[in-house]
């Protein structure tokens, strides 16, 4: 099994090779690193150029944001399994691709996901929140209920079968293509319960007030162009966050 690790980035030097480190680090060793850089104007393919790997390709061009950016590394991809790797983002320890491309080959499944912890921007070991999946039912779709989006592994013949991200969205493409992939494509999920991504805070979704107001706008959209309980699945979902702060 190859697996496929795409980063969308744009001047990211200061978290980008966090991120790449940890990559690097994964004893599993068959995998390629797509990166799509949007013309970076700091360090940041300066950085990319400093640690050249041949598994590591890199495409620095314009692009309409993070998710056609998105769009474009997986329209590249040659692995069978394609995960994503912010540049805010980091693998949580060396065995994460080794569990997932196990649980991948155990089970048969056309997607793996695990936990998530977000850790403070400031200090990338203090943890913020704790965000535990759970195993996957379809039913939970309609409580709200999504993996989280970075520890989120999908064989490359569904991004090629169901789409990739849906431009259209600003903030919520990812909850759009998991419902997607999920709910029409009836994947079949396995589930690794230990934290694989730690996350720093502060992404694009929760930055300001008007920002989380238009991720619920778009999060309504995404659950009623995929004909899931919009109300009740987007009360579900926000609900179901407040456990991770305890």
């Amino acid at each position: 099994m190859k697996i496929s690790i795409i980063t969308a980035v744009w001047n990211r030097e200061c978290t980008l090779g966090h991120a790449i480190d940890s990559l690097d680090a994964q004893d599993f060793r068959a995998w390629e690193h797509i990166v799509q850089d949007g013309g970076s104007t700091d360090g940041t393919l300066a950085l990319l150029a400093a640690r050249p790997d041949s598994r590591r390709k890199v495409l620095s061009e314009r692009d309409a944001g993070i998710y056609d950016a998105l769009n474009r590394a997986m329209a590249r991809c040659t692995g069978d399994v394609i995960g994503v790797l912010h540049s805010d983002d980091f693998f949580a320890d060396g065995t994460v691709l080794a569990r997932v491309a196990q649980r991948f080959a155990a089970e048969d499944v056309d997607a793996v996901y695990g936990d998530l912890d977000y850790v403070s921007a400031a200090d990338s070991t203090r943890i913020v929140r704790r965000w535990i999946s759970g195993d996957y039912h379809p039913r939970k779709l309609r409580r709200g209920w999504m993996p989280p989006h970075p520890t989120l592994f999908v064989r490359r013949e569904v991004v090629e079968r169901l789409g990739g991200y849906d431009t259209s969205f600003q903030i919520a493409a990812d909850y759009e293509a998991i419902l997607r992939w999920f709910g029409k494509g009836r994947l079949r999920v396995g589930y690794v319960p230990d934290v694989l991504v730690k996350m720093r805070t502060g992404g694009e979704s929760n930055r300001s007030i008007e920002r989380i107001l238009r991720k619920s706008r778009e999060d309504y959209r995404a659950l009623a162009m995929n004909g899931i309980g919009a109300v009740r699945a987007l009360v579900g979902k926000n609900i179901s966050k407040l456990p991770q702060f305890f």
